[in-house]
């Protein structure tokens, strides 16, 4: 059997949040396809991972700052084909009463309000164009309640404003989905799952038993975006290993 891969070239894809662990491998795997990737973040590292993108410092919670990251793609590349919503920050243990005004409005604005600017900018190339793809990063977290009061409403929120791109737009040539990752080991939770113990339980609770690796996300997130997936809209691809079915078979024997 021929391994089926999917084509990029010729596609111009604006991944935000390229800096983390997760949109390196996003856009990394866009590359490995053919596409021209242009990577967002507030500021980059030098780092070999991003060899082959544009890069673009952006702050996505500023409208000025997106346009100005929008007009840039214009100038380059004329064109907007995939956008890639990974950008978002996560709070600190917090619950409701403890989490302050100042916090609440700092984590929608960067994964919610974020999302929409960059849509509603990003999106007029596709609508000039009358086709387009956008995928945004959720989590298993606007289903089921953390220990991060402000984090699952945001990734909620989020998936609300997803089906609403896809009806909205749906008719318009483009398609809007999510992914909802679930527990992903990246080199900023490595020493949290140093701890064999901890890693241990985490895995253990996973009907795959293991961790996801950020290449797990990538592949999801490059399936929607791919023609394979040309039929699928306004939905969300739940990426963790089958962990938020096993409440139940996780319950003390």
């Amino acid at each position: 059997m021929v391994e089926r891969q999917h084509s990029f070239v010729g596609q111009v894809v604006v991944v935000t949040g390229a800096g983390g662990a997760i949109g390196q491998s996003i856009c990394n795997r866009f590359l490995q396809l053919g596409a021209s990737v242009v990577a967002l973040d507030l500021e980059f590292k030098e780092s070999p991972v991003h060899e082959g993108c544009h890069a673009v410092e952006c702050d996505i919670s500023s409208e000025g700052s997106v346009q100005q990251a929008c007009d840039v793609v214009r100038k380059e590349f004329g064109r907007c084909d995939v956008l890639v919503n990974n950008a978002a920050i996560m709070s600190p243990v917090c619950s409701i009463l403890e989490t302050s005004l100042a916090l609440w409005e700092q984590i929608l604005k960067v994964n919610l309000t974020g999302a929409f600017l960059t849509t509603t900018l990003f999106g007029r190339f596709m609508l000039e164009s009358g086709r387009g793809c956008i995928v945004n990063v959720g989590s298993v977290g606007a289903a089921n309640p953390s220990s991060s009061a402000a984090y699952g409403p945001s990734k909620a929120g989020l998936l609300a404003f997803t089906r609403q791109v896809a009806v909205e737009w749906g008719p318009l040539g483009i398609r809007a989905n999510s992914v909802s990752p679930g527990m992903v080991r990246t080199p900023m939770s490595e020493s949290f799952y140093n701890d064999d113990e901890v890693l241990k339980a985490r895995s253990g609770s996973v009907p795959l038993r293991r961790l996801a690796s950020t290449s797990d996300m990538a592949n999801a997130v490059v399936f929607l975006a791919s023609d394979d997936a040309a039929y699928i809209n306004g939905h969300d691809l739940v990426a963790d290993g089958g962990f938020t079915m096993a409440s139940l078979s996780n319950l003390p024997k």
